[in-house]
């Protein structure tokens, strides 16, 4: 059945990533054991998911050898986003998510950019509360647009420890399972998209399906 919902809504944001639990049925203190994951457009539905010991080693796995610098850890930051909504997807159903929402909005699965910006920072969250960040802390999700200067876009955002840059980590503009993007966040709000997709108004999300 499709669905209307409004596209990349602008919500209020509170302290201490309260922003990213935006329903009163949210489970707020996110475990691999036991976590909830929004879709469907603006978290219109939530999946709780639960992952195997097993499952959230490979996570760990990828930070096992310690990061030399901020940088690094950013990379390897892409890489456990990426394999979370992989592990993730065939769980929910959400692997059919595909890149940025236009064409498909209102197809069961589908993120906007409300969905992947609070998937992402719960995922963040967890990583960061099992010791796997050294380099960076978690921020509040921020948002571009408001209409007037563009099309509104949300993401998740971390702040290098050391340099107190933030930068952004934007799940939207791939499919499922694919690294996100990472890059400093003035340069996101100034417009930043990834190099080919220019206006992100008038592109559409791709069109060949991924199965779990």
């Amino acid at each position: 059945m499709y669905r209307i919902v409004p596209i990349c809504l602008l919500l209020l944001s509170a302290p201490l990533h309260a922003d990213s639990f935006i329903r009163d049925d949210m489970i707020t203190d996110p475990k691999p054991s036991l976590f909830d994951i929004c879709y469907n457009g603006t978290c219109e539905d939530l999946a709780q998911v639960s992952l195997k010991e097993a499952q959230w080693q490979k996570i760990r796995d990828i930070f096992l050898t310690p990061s030399p610098d901020a940088g690094e850890e950013r990379e390897k930051i892409k890489l456990a986003i990426a394999l979370m909504e992989n592990m993730v997807g065939k769980l929910t159903g959400t692997y059919v998510d595909k890149a940025m929402t236009f064409e498909y909005m209102g197809l069961e699965g589908q993120l906007d950019c409300i969905d992947e910006s609070i998937n992402t920072t719960i995922y963040l969250t967890m990583m960061l509360n099992d010791g796997l960040l050294k380099w960076h802390s978690i921020e509040d999700r921020e948002t571009r647009g408001f209409f007037i200067f563009g099309w509104p876009h949300t993401t998740a955002v971390i702040r290098d420890r050391q340099s107190k840059e933030k930068f952004v980590v934007d799940s939207w503009f791939g499919d499922n399972g694919e690294q996100p993007h990472i890059v400093p966040l003035d340069m996101w709000n100034d417009g930043w998209n990834p190099p080919g997709i220019g206006n992100s108004r008038q592109k559409a999300g791709r069109s060949q399906q991924k199965g779990p």
